[in-house]
């Protein structure tokens, strides 16, 4: 089956906007879903993990009945200190409040409160969620990167498919995989991170953010794989192979998972943080 070229460019395809969707619904940063029952109404939720630039972090809530009052409940993440209060106001189809806005990488966790007469419903349930703040990452510079990145994820997995095929075309597409990565995760994913934590790179050797370490480890599978098949492309595809089963490990790890974290005690920005 690998024989046939639109058969391996389709498994590629499918690979990669697999990881497309995946990386969209996992990771610490993306919105926090759930539905909750109040007063006998099923009330879906869409909580904010991250936000980016200047001013607070609107949270909201599509909920109207007067019936309650709402309010936001929040502090500093990883502080000893008293949770604050902020009343959610209406506008006549939703609840809204805003968290304080943060230092890049400051961290807040919060909660819904909806409350009537003895009544009180915390919205998660069990849990509070934790927001990220962090600095504007211009359009400009944030699609480039997201686009190289999985143009990266595809052409590894075309590589990769053209390696266990056997195909005329392994170091060609070995090269183009390893170029996207370096442009997208060594070019641009250090501009981001700067623009938004400050820092260019916080990986090995200077920290342990999962992301930046991820990336580095996954180039240097296919650095490998582009010397071992310019060498001889067919004794080199094992390396191939493995290089791009690295990549789809590595794409399995939730995005900005253990990533840039304030510290409040000493006002700096360490990585590794789970």
């Amino acid at each position: 089956m690998l024989q046939k070229k639109w058969v391996r460019w389709a498994l590629a395809v499918l690979i990669t906007l697999t990881a497309v969707v995946y990386q969209r619904m996992s990771g610490p940063t993306y919105p926090l879903r759930g539905t909750v029952e109040v007063d006998g109404q099923s009330v879906s939720y869409k909580l904010v993990r991250s936000h980016g630039g200047e001013g607070d972090a609107t949270v909201t809530l599509d909920f109207n009945n007067t019936a309650y009052q709402a309010y936001l409940i929040y502090k500093r993440y990883k502080v000893n200190e008293e949770w604050q209060k902020i009343e959610m106001k209406s506008n006549g189809e939703s609840l809204t409040a805003g968290l304080p806005h943060q230092a890049p990488a400051g961290k807040l966790e919060y909660y819904i409160l909806l409350q009537k007469d003895n009544e009180k419903i915390a919205i998660p349930a069990h849990k509070s969620v934790v927001i990220r703040f962090k600095g504007a990452v211009p359009a400009t510079v944030l699609i480039p990167h997201i686009l190289f990145m999985f143009i990266a994820m595809f052409m590894s997995s075309v590589a990769g498919f053209e390696a266990l095929a056997g195909g005329e075309k392994i170091y060609r597409y070995t090269l183009i995989a390893a170029v996207t990565l370096i442009v997208g995760g060594m070019i641009l994913g250090p501009i981001v991170q700067k623009f938004a934590f400050g820092e260019y790179w916080t990986g090995i050797p200077w920290g342990w953010d999962l992301t930046d370490n991820k990336t580095l480890f996954a180039l240097i599978g296919w650095l490998l794989a582009v010397i071992k098949t310019r060498e001889n492309a067919i004794k080199g595809r094992w390396w191939v192979v493995a290089a791009a089963v690295i990549l789809i490990l590595v794409y399995s790890i939730p995005h900005s998972a253990m990533g840039s974290e304030l510290n409040y005690e000493t006002m700096k920005v360490t990585t590794g943080n789970v």
